[in-house]
């Protein structure tokens, strides 16, 4: 697993429309999107067909969720300038990857992957004995290869995602090879470079092939990574010719950890809908502080003057992710002392929280006033999408000889 990315690369993530987002999805997705996309290309998705692979019954609290979690999305700062936002069936190459995936992948690699069996324990209301459900993983690997996306930011629960899409990968390439014509295209990619950048780029690689010169090879490769006119397949078919090699029809992803911060909900458990503890990203600041207020607290703190344990608290957990290190020794002195009460020792958390989402809802805001901004990001997105997953799908339907003349 890689815990650094190379400028140019592209990061692929998604997630499930669920509607409104709330701050353990902020915290632990959404902020590190933000600062993903100001570096890297970045495609974000909206995963309703995966939504259907357990909501199938009820596809439209799947529609309704969509528009919600964007407007969210856009007010948590992912900006459409600097990331391809989109749905997924919006495109279809996405579903058309999985047909063709489907064709080589094992039964029982999906049988193994270890979310299968504890969600079919976790969702025994639901019928989940479909093709749907157990080919979720497969789904999921197409949403990654059609982009060649290099990294997948996930939290530890989801790296067997990650090896499952590497292997799939592996074995696709391992049956159809590298491509066949690998030196014509890559003289086809250079000279979309134009003559003057072709030129530096052919004695650079000389320079690297004939004298070992390094340097010239890191030359060379920041010189691919900054054509514009050249598409990302394009860059891979050069790296691969400067470097001597071909170029791996899909290659295999790499699971970029992210640091799970474990946001804390109302009752002191992790924070989740399906445990009603949360918080929104569009909650009312009176909404927050009549939240907050009533939260539960140290069950030993029956008076005002009876003296508490803040680890006993549900609200200390949110100062450990919301107050300053003075903020939390002042609730601990005046916790253990009796010499504050469990109001005042909340408002700090109160006004941090208000504070956070105050641009928050002053975007979303103006997001709902204008649906047709929404909408027309996402078409952008797609379109955008649509083009990137279509390259590969070319080499994938010529390796598999699905091209006919």
């Amino acid at each position: 697993m890689a815990s650094a990315l190379v400028p140019g690369t592209r990061v692929v993530s998604g997630m499930r429309p669920t509607g409104r987002l709330h701050l353990g999805h902020y915290h632990g997705v959404l902020k590190n999107w933000v600062r993903l996309q100001h570096e890297y290309e970045c495609l974000f998705f909206v995963a309703d067909w995966h939504a259907l692979t357990t909501h199938y019954e009820g596809p439209s609290v799947v529609a309704q969720s969509v528009r919600e979690m964007v407007v969210d999305w856009l007010a948590a700062g992912i900006d459409p300038h600097s990331a391809t936002l989109f749905v997924q069936s919006d495109v279809p190459q996405h579903a058309e990857l999985h047909v063709l995936l489907s064709m080589i992948t094992p039964l029982s690699w999906l049988e193994r992957v270890p979310t299968y069996k504890d969600q079919q324990e976790n969702l025994r209301e639901r019928d989940l004995d479909t093709y749907g459900f157990l080919g979720y993983p497969l789904l999921q690997t197409a949403d990654i290869l059609a982009y060649r996306a290099a990294f997948v930011p996930v939290g530890e629960d989801q790296v067997p995602h990650v090896e499952f899409s590497r292997e799939v990968a592996r074995r696709f390439n391992h049956l159809y090879g590298r491509e066949t014509d690998f030196a014509e295209r890559a003289q086809e990619a250079l000279r979309k470079m134009g003559r003057k950048a072709a030129k530096a780029y052919e004695e650079l690689r000389l320079a690297y092939r004939e004298r070992g010169d390094s340097e010239a090879l890191g030359t060379a490769r920041a010189l691919v990574e900054r054509q514009p006119n050249v598409t990302l397949g394009d860059k891979e078919r050069l790296l691969g010719y400067l470097e001597g090699s071909g170029r791996l029809i899909l290659p295999e992803p790499q699971a970029l950890l992210t640091s799970q911060s474990r946001m804390p909900g109302l009752d002191g458990r992790k924070m989740a809908k399906s445990y009603a503890n949360t918080i929104s990203l569009r909650e009312t600041p009176e909404d927050v502080t009549k939240k907050i207020r009533t939260m539960p607290t140290d069950t030993n703190r029956v008076r005002r003057t009876d003296p508490g344990e803040p680890e006993r608290c549900p609200v200390w957990a949110l100062h450990g992710a919301y107050s300053s290190v003075d903020t939390r020794a002042w609730v601990e002195r005046g916790c253990r002392s009796a010499g504050i009460g469990c109001l005042e020792c909340k408002q700090p958390v109160i006004d941090a929280i208000n504070a956070e989402l105050a641009p928050m809802r002053a975007r979303a805001e103006e997001l709902e006033q204008d649906p047709l901004r929404v909408r027309t990001i996402l078409a952008e997105g797609a379109r955008r999408a649509r083009e990137a997953a279509e390259e590969t799908l070319i080499d994938v339907r010529r390796a598999m000889n699905l091209v006919w003349d």
